[in-house]
């Protein structure tokens, strides 16, 4: 998986290890709505599709995705609330 930026200081972490699509995403917009804009939510996710969910989501979203890498099984993604 590609590097997507650097990864900042999260606000919430969100461990959606174990979960399937859409399951982390759904995670992640709960976590979302719990932060101010501008502030930034970690994802922890395992299931290898997550990279592509996450981007096609923050697309339509409008949110950003300031990084995304995995390490080891883990994919961890840092999503800034836009709006």
């Amino acid at each position: 998986m590609g590097e997507h930026g650097e990864p900042v200081a999260p606000t919430l972490t969100v461990d959606a290890r174990g979960l399937s699509c859409p399951l982390p995403v759904i995670r992640a917009k709960k976590g979302l709505q719990s932060v101010t804009v501008g502030e930034v939510v970690e994802v922890l996710a395992t299931d290898p599709g997550s990279l592509a969910d996450f981007e096609a989501w923050t697309r339509s979203t409008g949110h950003q995705l300031v990084a995304a890498r995995q390490e080891g099984d883990v994919f961890r993604f840092h999503i800034r609330r836009t709006k």
